[in-house]
């Protein structure tokens, strides 16, 4: 057994010293090499001298400059006018006379048949022609007043009414008037008399109240408001101010509105 020991110890002491060895190796070879590369790299020569002078330019394309824009020049239009012909006058007609119907040269509407450098004998016409075997034109030449060759002949007219009458002022209805209601009493032709509710009697609930009303142009009576009262009898007073009629109010020739109070007193018998 103690055999077995030794001889297990010193195998364990030959695998450290092999170990040991393959590590100092391996390390070795790795410095080696890597100092190797350091020394390659320092050796090595690119030749950039050479390089840069043998470079030759084959072509050169010089910058774009940038245009400047053309400026637009502000040219008024061309209005064309029509020329008045100069052939001779005949009094015995009414219509031009022409050999050929020639338009004028700055009519844009007519192109000529042939082009030159000399201007034709013949006179240019204006309006209707007759092609006879004379140049002539009648007394009165017409023409165009304002020179516009393409515009129509007859200029549009507008016309106004110089008979017409200012239209009448609105009629402007008076304001509502107040009155006092002695004045609105003197008006009365009907005024009912409030029923005396039933609850305020049981409660024995009496008193003035006092109701604002609006008498239209015709006399009747359009609202009515509660001015001061007990709440148990101002209903009964309003019911009875509504159904109360009146006589229409004149103000300068026209009836108007009035508003007046009315009070209604209700006492217990």
């Amino acid at each position: 057994m103690f055999t077995n020991l030794i001889e297990s110890a010193s195998h364990l002491r030959e695998f450290k010293r092999r170990s040991s060895f393959f590590l100092i190796t391996v390390a070795t070879y790795a410095v080696i090499l890597f100092a190797a590369g350091i020394a390659s790299v320092y050796a090595y020569d690119a030749q950039l001298e050479s390089q840069t002078g043998s470079l030759e330019l084959l072509s050169w394309v010089p910058p774009v400059a940038a245009q400047p824009k053309p400026v637009r020049e502000n040219h008024s239009p061309v209005v064309r006018r029509s020329t008045p012909a100069t052939a001779p006058v005949d009094r015995n007609i009414t219509i031009a006379e022409r050999r050929e119907a020639i338009p004028p040269t700055n009519d844009p509407r007519l192109v000529p048949k042939d082009v030159g450098i000399q201007a034709s004998d013949i006179k240019p016409v204006i309006g209707p022609v007759r092609i006879t075997n004379r140049d002539v034109d009648p007394p009165f030449t017409p023409s165009d007043k304002t020179g516009c060759v393409t515009c129509p002949g007859t200029p549009t007219v507008v016309p106004v009414e110089t008979d017409s009458q200012p239209p009448e002022p609105p009629v402007v209805k008076p304001p509502t008037k107040t009155v006092p209601s002695t004045v609105l009493i003197s008006k009365v032709v009907s005024l009912p008399q409030p029923a005396y509710p039933v609850i305020a009697k049981q409660t024995r609930q009496q008193g003035p109240v006092s109701i604002q009303i609006l008498v239209d142009e015709q006399g009747k009576v359009v609202s009515a408001q509660v001015v001061s009262g007990h709440p148990m009898l101002n209903p009964a007073a309003r019911e009875a101010a509504m159904r109360a009629r009146f006589t229409p109010t004149v103000l300068n020739g026209q009836p108007v509105k009035i508003q007046g109070v009315i009070t209604y007193n209700f006492v217990l018998q």
